[in-house]
């Protein structure tokens, strides 16, 4: 079974992938801003919406699912999303034209701040079995309300496209693709050859350190956008700002 996937426009693909409890649907606030004359395809992560049902065992079969469905594109990720298009860059480059990360990271480097997140994220899967579908609005509730989400609008938020998710998917998207299941991969990104972008919300003081430390490692085929004013998920806080971004990443010249 592949992912599911909304798709807008002509032109060379921009591949959208969301964070986690987000689905293709969050990037409807995002999109009006992005650079004509490409086609948008907004992925369903496995386990988020229409892709559910779709089952994997870790992170780079996340990957590889991605990489089908996407082909050779400009992979654009944020958060989980994020790290998911890492690791496609990093096991099948050739299907990465360019590559933008929003609050992502490489991976915990220590073996137990990992075992540490694998607990914290199998508790989370566990209460939301525990809720079923009907506690999926209690959980994406206090999810929201947590240290990275607690500042953000109604609109920002966008619950509404986040409840397109089950309990089953996002609990099976904690157990194989949580952070805590990551492998790092500080050590690989020199590897990476194409346009990379990394973006990080200025006041995310936690992922702004780790997008330096991303685009000293990767070389000088990398760099560095903070978005003023804005927390983790920067690009649907500050679609505008992002956009430009975007455009200017876009507009420069394949080496």
């Amino acid at each position: 079974m592949g992912l599911h996937a909304i798709a807008t426009g002509d032109g060379p693909p921009l591949v959208l992938v969301h964070g986690f409890t987000q689905t293709a649907r969050s990037w409807r606030r995002v999109e009006p801003s992005l650079p004509t004359g490409y086609r948008r395809v907004a992925v369903d992560l496995p386990g988020h919406g229409g892709s559910g049902e779709v089952a994997v065992a870790n992170l780079d079969e996340a990957a590889r699912l991605l990489g089908e469905l996407g082909g050779r594109a400009t992979y654009i990720g944020y958060s989980l999303g994020g790290r998911t298009c890492l690791r496609l860059a990093l096991g099948s480059p050739e299907l990465v034209e360019r590559l933008v990360l929003i609050g992502a990271t490489a991976g915990m480097a220590d073996d137990a701040e990992r075992a540490r997140r694998r607990e914290a994220d199998e508790a989370l899967a566990g209460e939301l079995e525990a809720g079923g579908d009907p506690g999926v609005a209690r959980f994406l509730e206090r999810w929201l309300a947590g240290p990275l989400f607690a500042h953000l609008s109604a609109d920002q938020a966008d619950l509404a496209a986040r409840l397109d998710n089950t309990a089953r998917g996002l609990a099976a998207s904690l157990r194989s693709c949580g952070t805590g299941t990551q492998p790092p991969s500080w050590e690989a990104l020199g590897h990476l050859a194409m346009p990379v972008l990394v973006v990080a919300g200025e006041r995310d003081a936690r992922f702004a350190s780790l997008g330096r430390r991303m685009v000293a490692a990767i070389g000088d085929n990398a760099r560095l956008a903070l978005i003023e004013g804005a927390g983790h998920p920067a690009c649907f806080e500050a679609p505008e700002r992002f956009g430009a971004l975007l455009g200017e990443f876009l507009a420069e010249p394949l080496r």
